[in-house]
């Protein structure tokens, strides 16, 4: 087999160059490009699997509301109204017995920030059936409550803390400001202390 190569008509081409540079270019996309869809794909089983965890969730959610709206319908029947207020009742008891004073007024030790002292302090069930602390602090500035307050809600013992209101003192030869705080008690108990 004889080949005829006229170079004067024909400009010679180095395509060994062209195809690796071009090649390696179309491969490295190739390779990007089926990253791209194996990530794509992996991420639309993800979602799916998250789908049908979400409606798992939700369904058992169904369920557990129609269960207690069952539940409440039968405490609701004038025959159960005895049970029912006798076991609100025996809640309300728990829950306050969940308040540990020694445990509050030593946190509140604690947190409370030079110049500042406790005039007042009452637990209470809110509306939720959370136990809320509403306390009276005094001290010579309002800055000194915001302390407190920045530092009860870094505490583990109390959530939501706020600042209902403040006034001056009304006590005769004393300058200073008085500020409500309202909290939730959150009570730790002995098993998680130890830890």
């Amino acid at each position: 087999m004889r080949l005829d190569i006229n170079l004067a008509t024909h400009a010679y081409e180095d395509s060994r160059q062209f195809w690796l540079r071009w090649g390696t270019g179309v491969g490295v996309l190739g390779v990007l490009t089926l990253g791209l869809v194996i990530a794509a794909i992996t991420g639309w089983y993800d979602a799916r699997l998250d789908r049908k965890k979400i409606s798992d969730l939700r369904a058992q959610i169904a369920e557990r509301e129609q269960e207690q709206a069952t539940a409440e319908a039968l405490l609701s029947r004038p025959e159960n109204r005895a049970m029912r207020e006798k076991s609100q009742y025996l809640n309300d008891l728990i829950a306050r017995k969940a308040f540990s004073w020694t445990q509050a007024f030593e946190t509140l030790e604690r947190l409370m920030p030079p110049k500042i002292h406790l005039v007042a302090i009452a637990p209470e069930l809110n509306e939720e059936n959370q136990l809320a602390i509403k306390m009276i602090v005094a001290g010579e500035s309002s800055e000194r409550a915001f302390e407190l307050v920045k530092r009860m809600e870094g505490s583990k013992h109390f959530r939501d803390t706020r600042i209902e209101g403040s006034q001056q003192s009304v006590q005769p030869g004393s300058e200073g400001v008085q500020v409500s705080i309202i909290a939730l008690y959150v009570p730790i108990l002995d098993a998680e202390k130890t830890r």
